[in-house]
């Protein structure tokens, strides 16, 4: 379970060109420059015709479902395709819920940074600090914020293995999030902290045992009253090792080779995520992923200073960087977005929004490719026609 795969750092690129799975390779920017005054802004609507185009064809080899929602100070439009199941062939739920995946980053994100701000704990201070004997004694101090992130040298964690026969033989079973952390602590660290970004779960998965430690109380209790319940996010919970998605929701597929050579589309719907808690198990609806967008942009979940961690990019001695605390930064077409992806068997997932609310973007697409190597067809564009500018 690498839970950072090629597919991963190939995707996010992909929301950072299509927001499909994970990290990067768009332009990787510390702290930006000085810039020119900009010129005055002429809202601009979402453009319905081509969002509804975006939208057709489903289903689809690629993916049977996508939901959308643009919204925004410039203007609104939200919109479904595609089938509920194949098997009974009836339209998408429109409201249904889905594995959001690695958005839930964003939320533990900004429960650490609100526990901060409420003086619980200090971003500075090493992760050793709040978990002693968490990490071995060839791990040099990590800081909290250095896991925020992405730059701790923590390695991945292990599980079922990395291809999806492995991974699905295994979906019912349950591999604690401690487990993951030994299994990564026991390789030692990937590089020195601070030195370079590696987006890796592994990372988040450590801050959701960091704010069980601090607090007291689980994840999901300090998640939900930190930043669903103010976000008014009240369709949005974390499963823990339930492999069911409660309440509507529709079915998600992996299409799959079989040996003759044919396609078949497996169901993946139920699927135990306990390994991967605070990085990645949220479900989530689209109508609250942009409530979470707006209250969080907004100052309403996490207050300044702190807030100012989910907007800054971290300088490194080696390569580039583009995470922040929990998010990720986008530019297209001149304007720099603030993104996050996610992606689970059967949902391929994301968010993005302008640094004032001036365009947001909350979709679910159900690719039958979430894990993939490339950019999920349907994804890439919903994402390229919802963010583009006259």
């Amino acid at each position: 379970m690498r839970r950072r795969t090629r597919a991963a750092v190939l995707a996010a690129s992909a929301m950072a060109l299509a927001l499909a799975a994970g990290p990067l390779a768009a332009p990787a920017l510390a702290a930006p420059g000085p810039r020119a005054a900009p010129a005055a802004h002429r809202p601009t609507a979402p453009d319905a015709a081509a969002l509804r185009a975006a939208l057709s064809g489903l289903p689809s080899d690629d993916a049977t479902d996508a939901l959308v929602r643009v919204g925004g100070t410039d203007g609104s439009w939200k919109g479904s395709a595609g089938v509920h199941d194949l098997v009974s062939g009836r339209e998408a739920d429109p409201d249904g819920r889905f594995r959001a995946g690695s958005i839930t980053k964003v939320v533990t994100a900004a429960t650490v940074l609100r526990l901060a701000a409420d003086g619980r704990m200090d971003v500075n201070r090493p992760v050793q600090h709040y978990l002693p004997g968490l990490l071995g004694k060839s791990f040099e101090p990590i800081s909290v914020r250095q896991l925020l992130n992405h730059t701790s040298g923590i390695q991945a964690g292990d599980g079922w293995g990395d291809d999806f026969g492995s991974q699905y033989a295994h979906r019912f079973d349950t591999v604690t999030p401690a487990q993951v952390v030994a299994s990564a602590v026991a390789k030692g660290p990937e590089f020195r902290p601070g030195e370079r970004q590696d987006y890796l779960n592994i990372n988040y998965t450590i801050l959701g045992m960091l704010i069980e430690k601090v607090t007291g109380h689980s994840y999901a209790e300090e998640a939900t009253r930190l930043v669903l319940r103010p976000a008014g996010m009240r369709d949005t919970y974390f499963p823990g090792a339930d492999p069911c998605i409660r309440g509507p929701h529709n079915h998600g597929y992996q299409k799959v080779e079989r040996p003759d050579g044919t396609t078949e589309f497996v169901d993946v719907t139920d699927w135990n995520q306990a390994s991967i808690r605070a990085a990645g198990d949220m479900i989530s609806t689209t109508a609250d992923l942009e409530r979470l967008v707006t209250a969080l942009f907004s100052g309403r979940i996490v207050p300044e200073p702190q807030l100012g961690d989910m907007f800054r990019v971290p300088k490194v001695r080696e390569g580039e960087a583009s995470y922040s605390a929990g998010l990720q930064r986008f530019e297209y077409e001149g304007t720099v977005y603030w993104v996050k992806s996610g992606a689970r068997y059967g949902y391929s997932n994301g968010i993005a929004a302008t640094r004032d609310l001036r365009r947001t973007l909350a979709f679910s697409v159900g690719a039958t490719d979430a894990k993939g190597d490339g950019m999920n067809p349907a994804a890439q564009r919903i994402v390229f026609t919802a963010l583009k500018q006259p």
